[in-house]
């Protein structure tokens, strides 16, 4: 490869790391709206958060996909793209994109735990109010007993 061919694969890979970055960072503002509208149990926000983040995503496979060749390129010649200029500042973006995936998937997994927690006390509170209608159904039987089956007091004598 010569030195034109690898500054060009260079260019190329560090204009896809800015797009990335770009989508990362809405990416990142979308991951703090979940986390805000989980707290707020905003079902609709979330729904609509989650279906950005899947465009956004769907965005970010396809520059990964259309970089995967550049980056094994560079990886392969790394000691000879490292004298090229530029090759800081894309290290630099690279950097930048790995530090806010790693900062979106810190906020999901606190998002992830909220909503299991919400679950785990939509399931406590759903049981508790079944367990409140049993007894609730067993008390109103004792009070106001059928008319057809048995009664404390016979009537007849």
């Amino acid at each position: 490869m010569t030195r034109r061919q690898l500054a060009d694969t260079l260019a190329r890979y560090g204009a896809a790391l800015e797009a990335e970055l770009e989508l990362l960072r809405h990416v990142q503002q979308l991951s703090t709206d979940q986390q805000d509208a989980t707290r707020r149990h905003d079902s609709e926000r979330l729904q609509h958060v989650a279906a950005e983040r899947v465009r956004l995503m769907d965005g970010l496979v396809r520059i990964e996909h259309e970089v995967g060749a550049d980056r094994l390129v560079l990886a392969d010649h790394r000691l000879e793209a490292a004298c090229l200029p530029g090759f800081g500042r894309v290290s630099t973006l690279h950097r930048a994109a790995a530090a806010l995936v790693g900062e979106i998937a810190a906020t999901d997994r606190e998002t992830m735990t909220a909503l299991q927690e919400a679950e785990v006390a939509r399931r406590a509170t759903a049981q508790a109010i079944e367990a409140g209608e049993t007894t609730l159904n067993a008390y109103r039987r004792v009070l106001a007993p059928s008319a057809h089956g048995p009664a404390l007091v016979d009537r007849r004598g």
